[in-house]
Order: C-alpha cells, then sequence, then structure tokens
C-alpha cells in the first residue's frame, strides 16, 4: 500500500518540478530581444525616399522629429570613431537628407 503513495508523491513531485522548469525557460525566451529583419539588398546608386526610409527604419513620410532620432540611434550603432564604416556613416547621413528633402536628386529616379 506504501508504493502506490510514494509513486503518486513523486509523480506529484516531478509534475511540479517541470512545470517550474517551464515557466523559467518561458521566461528566459520572452527576455531575449526579438530582432528586426534589415533590407537584404544592397545600396541603389541614387538614393530613394524608399531606401533612405529603410536604412534610417522609419516611413518614408516620418516627421522630422523621427527621422532625427532614428538617425542619432543608427548612426550612434555604426559612426567611424565607434568601430563602424565610413562608407555606412555617409550612406546614413544621406538617407536622413533624403528625407529632410536636402539632397540632390537626379531627375531621372523620380
Amino acid at each position: 500500500m506504501e508504493t502506490p503513495l510514494v509513486l503518486g508523491c513523486f509523480t506529484v513531485a516531478t509534475a511540479a518540478l517541470g512545470g517550474r522548469y517551464a515557466i523559467g525557460a518561458w521566461k528566459a525566451l520572452r527576455a531575449i530581444p526579438r530582432t528586426r529583419r534589415f533590407y537584404p539588398g544592397g545600396f541603389e546608386k541614387a538614393m530613394t525616399r524608399r531606401e533612405a526610409a529603410l536604412i534610417l527604419g522609419v516611413r518614408e513620410h516620418a516627421v522630422m522629429e523621427k527621422i532625427k532620432e532614428a538617425h542619432r540611434r543608427v548612426m550612434v550603432a555604426n559612426h567611424p570613431d565607434g568601430g563602424g564604416s565610413h562608407y555606412l556613416a555617409s550612406k546614413i547621413n544621406e538617407a536622413k537628407d533624403v528625407l529632410a528633402g536636402k539632397a540632390k536628386r537626379p531627375d531621372s529616379v523620380f
């Protein structure tokens, strides 16, 4: 008679520990930041508003405040003084200029 009782207690304890482990694993999995998918293509010869928006991670018709925030965030991550590329930094600056309307655009693009 003691065997079913011991077996039942062992089963309940195992289920409780397994549940505790599963909850901990779920919390750890949710704590991992989700990465965003980036534009897989290369740069175009003449930067368009679409490409500039993809580089900065904003909408094509975003307000200037959002463009400035996105530019700062991306430049901090890719600044040449911090180990980033000069080429990427120039493309990021060009993207900001295109979205701000300050860049010279060839007539053939639009």
